[in-house]
């Protein structure tokens, strides 16, 4: 079994040395280890820090993205023969010598995807407001995906390669959330391990304040639905629509029985619209499952290219039998 370690990198020089060192050289169960990082178009050593530490870089030669870097590191990973890929950060916030941990379960067949839960209530860095932001965010990706996950949002995972086969690319930002919501929509078997995070070196750069990220989470989360989960979203809508458009209807046949002729044109032409606006819903709903539908066939063939190109995923009890 081959482990391929992810490491996606904007300016980091000044932790991504401790970063490559943590990273254990052995563990139980994987044959061998190999380090990709993924420098965004650092402007600083970054690049020459990863491979004074061994590390295979790949580099962008202007900023692409966490999205993209993720997209880069996961296919340079799987030609490189990789069984399983863990992603981790260049700013040393998460644990590496917890890798082991975070593989195990895949190792085992027990998971496809394991993510490291931060335990966002005991970072002393997080504000409160932060800390239930996060809890609410992970509900909410928990209910669209179907999941019971404590740290929708953290980047510290592994994958194995029949869950890189099965999932599609994400192209946003909030890549994180994505991927968990297809993994519940493919009913690939994901759990989560309890981590410690290391101190702060650094703000964040990926968002300037918690309303840009609550505000691109939401995106994130409503765009997944929409793919992945169109026909309940755009049902709920236009039930919704459909009752509040009846109410106007109602109240003015009500108002007739009670022998009340006034103008009540207004509300009929509300009524009107928010069923109008009702069937639209169903409408797009109907287009959105027959996308999907489309969608699903495509990423079958895209599987199979894959596994053409890198070879067929090991099983879970594959996986087993090999880590026994």
């Amino acid at each position: 079994m081959k482990l391929v370690v992810q490491v996606p990198c904007l300016n980091e020089e000044g932790s991504l040395a401790t970063v490559l060192g943590s990273i254990p050289s052995r563990i139980d169960g994987i044959d061998e280890i190999e380090v990709i990082v993924i420098d965004d178009g650092s402007t600083d050593a970054t690049a020459r820090i990863a491979a004074e530490n061994g590390a295979h870089v790949i580099r962008h030669t202007r900023t692409m993205g966490l999205a993209q870097s993720f997209r880069d590191g996961v296919e340079a990973a799987l030609s490189r023969g990789a069984d399983i890929v863990v992603n981790t950060d260049g700013d040393n916030q998460y644990p590496q010598e917890r890798i082991g941990d975070l593989v195990a379960p895949i190792l085992a067949g027990r998971a496809e995807i394991v993510i490291g839960d931060r335990q966002t209530h005991q970072i002393a860095h997080f504000s409160p407001f932060k800390k239930r932001m996060q809890r609410f965010g992970s509900w909410v990706v928990n209910k669209a995906a179907g999941t019971q996950l404590p740290d929708a949002a953290s980047g510290f995972r592994a994958y194995s390669r029949y869950a890189l086969y099965k999932a599609e690319r994400p192209h946003t930002l909030r890549y994180t959330m994505e991927t968990i919501i297809q993994a519940g929509e493919k009913r690939l078997a994901i759990t989560s391990v309890p981590i410690d995070t290391n101190p702060k070196t650094r703000e964040s750069r990926l968002f300037a304040n918690m309303g840009e990220h609550m505000w691109r989470s939401a995106q994130a989360i409503l765009r997944s639905s929409v793919m992945y989960r169109p026909w309940p979203l755009f049902a709920s809508l236009a039930g919704v629509l459909g009752i509040v458009g009846l109410i106007p209807f109602v109240r003015y046949a009500i108002l007739v029985a009670l022998g009340n002729q006034g103008n009540h044109l207004q509300s009929l032409i509300l009524g009107t619209t928010l069923l109008v606006a009702a069937a639209l819903s169903v409408a797009l709903g109907v287009i959105s499952d027959l996308l999907k539908s489309n969608r699903i066939l495509s990423e079958q063939a895209l599987e199979r290219v894959k596994e053409q190109q890198h070879g067929p995923a090991p099983s879970a009890a594959d996986r087993a039998a090999s880590a026994a």
